[in-house]
């Protein structure tokens, strides 16, 4: 009697390791994932796609040792206890009413209708350069960069109201915030890089600090050097430094930029002449660029300003932005 019960106790202690050693997998699995600091999937512009790693072949091979060492386990229990049940899920069976058929009385059916919907394609983009770097999820970020740009891009930025102006520099704060750490690294990819540059850009325009312009200078900076023939890296740096002052410094690069096909870049040369108080070779650049893209509204519009007498030819009715504020802390 005595040794059938050491012998169960034996065995049961056996199956308590076991379970104890399944359940700390997970446990692990999960503190590993938050200190990668792996972003849920309420914003996709936080995921980021990494390689294979080697290390995840000795994972199985860990995986395989606790499955065989709980079988034997569970062997072994089978062998003295023949009696143990094993659950089986059954069939998964509706109950209760559905209220979708009217048929709960003096209750009105709820009534849902889904519109405005609207699609963002996925954009992956390596996180530095060479071969085989990891994926950075930058679909979101594209997004909130393509409908700010008319707003914020230049100098002085134009908003249709101030909540939507402190929206987005609350939002530029945190793209800023996670962006930054890729594009500080030595080896960043170009795509990284002119990202944030464009944000920082914008920081800079709504006054978020010159921080803001320094890293945007550095990053653009680099951009060219990783790619010197980017017509918008050059016309990017070109336009930071001649709304900044300096005009006589951003000229080669707005030129490098014309060069390359960069129609926006001439309208900048023509901001850069107007401040310059060259107000005729202005009017005659925006004259000349018109008749070469008759379908720009923004080109005529900028031509008027300058015929009204005004010095700042973004200066024009900005389209109205739809930023969430609910949306500005989903940063992981």
């Amino acid at each position: 009697m005595k040794h059938h019960s050491t012998n169960k106790f034996a065995t049961l202690t056996a199956l308590a390791a076991a379970c104890t050693m399944m359940l700390a997998t997970p446990a692990i699995a999960a503190t590993d994932a938050v200190t990668a600091s792996v972003p849920s999937a309420k914003d996709s512009s936080q995921r980021i796609i990494r390689r294979a790693q080697p290390a995840a072949a000795s994972t199985t091979q860990a995986n395989t040792l606790q499955t065989n060492a709980v079988a034997a386990v569970a062997e072994s229990v089978q062998t003295q206890a023949p009696n143990t049940r094993v659950y089986q899920r059954g069939p998964i069976t509706s109950s209760g009413i559905d209220i979708s058929k009217g048929q709960l009385r003096n209750i009105p059916a709820p009534q849902a209708r889904i519109d405005n919907i609207s699609f963002i394609s996925t954009v992956l983009i390596p996180t530095t350069q060479g071969v085989g770097s990891d994926k950075l999820d930058v679909s979101l970020l594209d997004d909130f960069i393509e409908d700010v740009s008319p707003n914020a891009r230049h100098y002085p930025p134009n908003f249709p109201n101030r909540s939507q102006r402190y929206y987005a520099r609350e939002k530029i704060k945190v793209l800023t915030d996670w962006i930054d750490p890729f594009a500080s690294a030595p080896n960043a990819s170009y795509e990284v890089l002119i990202r944030a540059a464009k944000l920082n850009g914008m920081g800079r325009n709504l006054d978020l600090g010159s921080d803001y312009a320094i890293r945007g200078g550095k990053y653009v900076d680099r951009a060219i050097k990783a790619k010197s023939d980017s017509g918008e890296a050059n016309f990017l740096y070109g336009m930071m430094l001649s709304e900044g002052g300096g005009f006589k410094e951003g000229q080669k690069y707005l030129d490098r930029a014309v060069s390359l096909g960069y129609t926006e870049a001439e309208q900048s040369l023509a901001q850069s002449d107007l401040l310059s108080d060259r107000r005729s070779e202005a009017l005659s650049r925006l004259r000349r660029l018109e008749q070469r893209a008759p379908d720009n509204q923004i080109i005529r519009q900028q031509i008027k300003l300058i015929e009204d007498g005004k010095f700042y030819i973004w200066d024009i009715p900005a389209p109205n932005i739809d930023i969430n504020p609910k949306t500005l802390n989903q940063t992981s």
